[in-house]
């Protein structure tokens, strides 16, 4: 079987159980603050397993991308090291909420592969979770019980906490799980020793296969375990591992999923792929190396796809990161100097076409910001080695040296110590490991909440957004827990209904009050956010008493001007089509009260003609005053085929909201809140129009008032100008002829210093003393600029033989040194960078240069008389 085949037969046979079949959901997750990727299939249900959301399916199936880089489930440092780690995987899963456990679970797991993909029996083992007595948790006889039916006794493993306990993080749903491994050794060895004693021994051909977790508790604040609303299935089987042992290979490497990639590498690189290659083999490193670089294309072209790019924060950071480690390994080991990591995502788009169709429709997108992604690191990379050749040492690296080339340069420590071997140096391993724990410890303390549990005020969990109709409501509390972050604490609040809308889709959350019923005490909403599907309103203090009435009042005048500036967003997307082409996608947004930034994938910066049309149709859009057109709870499939805009890497339900500006104009997906009509804007102006990444624009704009104090400011610019050009109706022509002026008097000026320089040279080469056979001049020059000061470095240097000269010079009011050395006179002792470093500090500064010329600037004026005395000393 194919992996589409096997990935296929998956969901049919579930779907033949009554499951619904979903979509996986995006692998960045976007409401829920714990998480930064989706790194389990049971993500992007963790609300229904808490009891927060409404469950529309209760059974569902599913094949969901994840991504394992960082945090407890971090895969990143085995992969391509071993056969079955990977970043990004596939997670086929089966779910109950509520509906079927452990009998029809174990059941059909086993029916599945025994039976559909004919797995022998005799090569799987299962474990099931054997108590814990500091938890107070039974062995869990009825798993054991159940699979009895299938296997033999000696078959059924226990398992401890670590293996047969599952738990997403520090807190949240968990229980125990039973899991399936498959033997895939030869017969011989299987004879020889038992595939039990190999079980979670990390042996590479006795592996994990399948997972099935009973979500009965959920994990709290003081580490204590609450049983679940109801009682749930999540199960999970890895992918690319099932087609390995289905496809009879021994890596998942060595089946379809991964071999389109690994042979396009290895026909470009002209190195063999060894897959049964060993360390300290011939091939090894290159295998590792095709291994990195066919698994993290795979995560970065998904991320990317799903609307993060590579940047310097969070998500960003991650995936630049895994970028970067595949393209040192094709530098290092591959010999790939020049960007190549690219010429994969079209293979990997192909391979997906049909499955995760988000990859193939932007994979020229993708492939683009992949590119313009590894020509910066090369750069970046080609820098970071000069660093390391110019680093001086006899014998060892320090290990805060080779830290900052991992940080800064993006050196992985193996690559410093390949290097540092060929020079026949080690490198301090301990004074590196301290300076990453220490990076972490700083990076965990920067990010780090301390989260309390929830209090139950209302036994309730029904919770209803009422925004689009309302400004305020009279509500209940229905809990509400108290966080810290950064040394400041807040507190969250759930209420009954809410008109706040959360921040989400680009639109920042509502702020407000919430006032007792009297309305004559209220506490401040200064941010409202979803998290797992639950609308959080965020405040600095807590109602005296948080039980009875209430009213949910938003900052209405914030709130129109954010409207504003969402629909004009609507109504720029669909300009930007018009104007530039149908591949304009959406990438990003943000919308507030003061401005709205949207990001949009283009190729090319946007020609001024172009930017006034797009800022034209706004704004004639605007004048038309246009009705919104709202649609709720329409059919995904039916608002798609209507022609509705929808944006990749966002999660939509069975049922969406369609927000229409004109039917033959805009029509998007969109959770937002909007104008009733597009006169309501006012009108649009752009502030600015940048690269954002590889193929990414960003256009930023106000509307509404901003846009018309903008206006007034521009104008009042404008009248002062004309006062100041004493009236001059031709602004541009008056301006024009001030910039010729000012150029020929620059020119002016120029010769004036470029005479006087002329007239110092000869006074200051007649100053030369001769020291050891060296031309010695140290003197204080005054000249207006660092130019000037140069060429009469190179002038002096040109009528003098055997120079060594030093200037001081203050310009400015910044005290400067130029040093100028002969090239016959160059040595170790005589070096213009070292001695302009070492006078540098008698000004607080510093420099750098060539070993003939080089500069320093500080700002110790009164030191540069002792840069004069101590210029000399370098010839003793």
């Amino acid at each position: 079987m194919t992996a589409k085949e096997i990935r296929q037969t998956y969901l049919d046979f579930f779907k033949s159980k009554q499951h619904h079949i979903v979509p996986s959901a995006p692998i960045v997750v976007k409401n829920d603050p714990t998480l930064m990727f989706t790194n389990a299939g049971m993500n992007q249900f963790k609300d229904l397993f808490l009891g927060e959301a409404a469950i529309k399916y209760a059974r569902v199936a599913d094949t969901q991308r994840c991504l394992r880089v960082s945090g407890k489930h971090n895969d990143l440092e085995e992969v391509g090291i071993d056969t079955y780690h990977h970043t990004m995987f596939e997670m086929l899963g089966n779910w109950s909420f509520g509906d079927y456990f452990k009998k029809e679970a174990i059941a059909w797991s086993w029916e599945l592969l025994t039976e559909v993909y004919q797995i022998p029996k005799d090569q799987l083992y299962v474990s099931i979770f054997e108590g814990d007595e500091k938890e107070g948790l039974p062995r869990d006889t009825e798993a054991f019980e159940l699979w009895k039916q299938f296997v033999p006794e000696d078959r059924i493993i226990l398992g401890n906490k670590k293996d047969n306990f599952w738990e997403m993080g520090d807190t949240g749903p968990c229980g125990p799980c039973s899991e399936i491994h498959v033997d895939c050794r030869p017969l011989a060895e299987r004879n020889a020793v038992s595939g039990k004693d190999l079980v979670n021994a990390d042996h590479p051909q006795v592996i994990e296969i399948w997972n099935n977790v009973f979500m009965q508790f959920n994990r709290v604040k003081d580490g204590s375990l609450k049983p679940l609303p109801a009682q749930h299935v999540d199960t999970g089987m890895g992918f690319e591992r099932l087609v390995r042992v289905l496809q009879g290979k021994t890596s998942n490497y060595d089946s379809d999923v991964f071999q389109p990639l690994i042979q396009f590498i290895a026909e470009k690189s002209g190195f063999e792929y060894i897959s049964s290659a060993e360390p300290g083999d011939k091939g090894w490193n290159e295998a590792v190396a095709m291994r990195v670089m066919a698994d993290d294309i795979r995560a970065i072209s998904f991320v990317i796809a799903d609307g993060q790019l590579p940047s310097n924060n969070k998500a960003g950071y991650v995936i630049r990161r895994i970028l970067r480690r595949a393209v040192r390994y094709a530098y290092t080991f591959l010999n790939l100097k020049e960007p190549f990591l690219n010429q994969l995502v079209p293979v990997l788009a192909d391979q997906f076409k049909g499955v995760f169709d988000e990859l193939y429709l932007q994979k020229e997108f993708v492939q683009k910001v992949v590119l313009e992604e590894e020509v910066s690191f090369l750069r970046t990379l080609a820098t970071g080695i000069q660093r390391f050749e110019r680093y001086e040492t006899t014998s060892s690296i320090d290990g805060n040296f080779a830290f900052e080339l991992y940080d800064t340069f993006g050196f992985p420590i193996d690559l410093t110590e390949l290097m540092a071997r060929e020079k026949g140096w080690t490198v301090d391993m301990d004074g590196f490991n301290q300076a990453l724990a220490e990076q972490k410890n700083r990076s965990r303390a920067a990010t780090a909440i301390d989260t309390g549990d929830w209090v139950i005020v209302n036994e309730d969990n029904d919770t209803e957004f009422i925004g689009y109709d309302h400004t305020e409501i009279e509500t209940e509390i229905l809990k509400y827990r108290k966080v810290s972050a950064k040394g400041k604490e807040q507190y969250q609040i759930v209420l009954r209904q809410t008109p706040f809308y959360a921040e989400s889709g680009g639109q920042v959350g509502d702020t407000g009050r919430l006032e007792d019923h009297s309305r004559q005490f209220w506490v401040e909403i200064t941010d409202t956010k979803k998290e797992n599907g639950v609308i959080v309103h965020y405040t600095d203090t807590l109602p005296t008493d948080v039980e009875g009435k209430f009213w949910a009042v938003i900052d209405e005048d914030r709130r129109v001007l954010t409207e504003d500036n969402h629909s004009a967003t609507h109504l720029l997307h669909a300009a930007l089509k018009k104007v530039l082409g149908t591949h304009v996608n959406q990438k990003g947004s943000l919308v507030n009260a003061d401005n709205l930034r949207f990001d949009f994938s283009h190729f090319a910066k946007i020609s001024d003609e172009d930017l006034a049309q797009i800022e034209h149709i706004v704004n004639q859009k605007i004048r038309a005053n246009i009705r919104l057109k709202e649609q709720r709870n329409v059919p995904y499939d039916e608002a798609i085929n209507s022609g509705v805009t929808a944006l990749f890497g966002e999660k939509y339900g069975d049922f969406v909201r369609v927000i229409t500006f004109d039917d033959h104009f805009s029509k998007e997906l969109c959770g937002g809140t909007h104008v009733k009509a597009t006169g309501q804007i006012g009108y649009f102006k752009i502030i600015s129009e940048s690269a954002v990444a590889a193929g990414v624009r960003r256009i930023e704009a106000i509307t509404a008032d901003k846009a018309e104090q903008f206006i007034v400011n521009q104008s009042n610019e404008l009248s002062q100008l004309k006062g100041l050009l004493k009236g001059s109706q031709n602004i541009s022509a008056a301006v024009q002829a001030l910039i010729e002026e000012n150029a020929r008097l620059k020119k002016e000026v120029e010769k004036s210093i470029l005479a006087k320089a002329g007239d110092m040279k000869q006074d200051i080469a007649a100053t030369a003393t001769n020291i050891n056979g060296v031309n010695f001049i140290a003197t204080h020059v005054d000249l207006p600029n660092a130019e000037a000061v140069k060429n009469l470095a190179f002038e002096v240097k040109a009528l003098v033989p055997d120079l060594y000269l030093v200037f001081t010079t203050l310009i400015d009011d910044k005290p400067g040194i130029t040093v100028m050395i002969a090239e016959n006179k160059v040595s170790e002792q005589l070096n213009a960078a070292k001695i302009v470093r070492e006078l540098g500090k008698e000004i607080q500064g510093g420099g750098g240069g060539q070993p003939f010329y080089a500069t320093a600037g500080g700002k110790n004026a009164a030191g540069l008389a002792q840069v004069l005395v101590k210029a000399e000393d370098f010839l003793k």
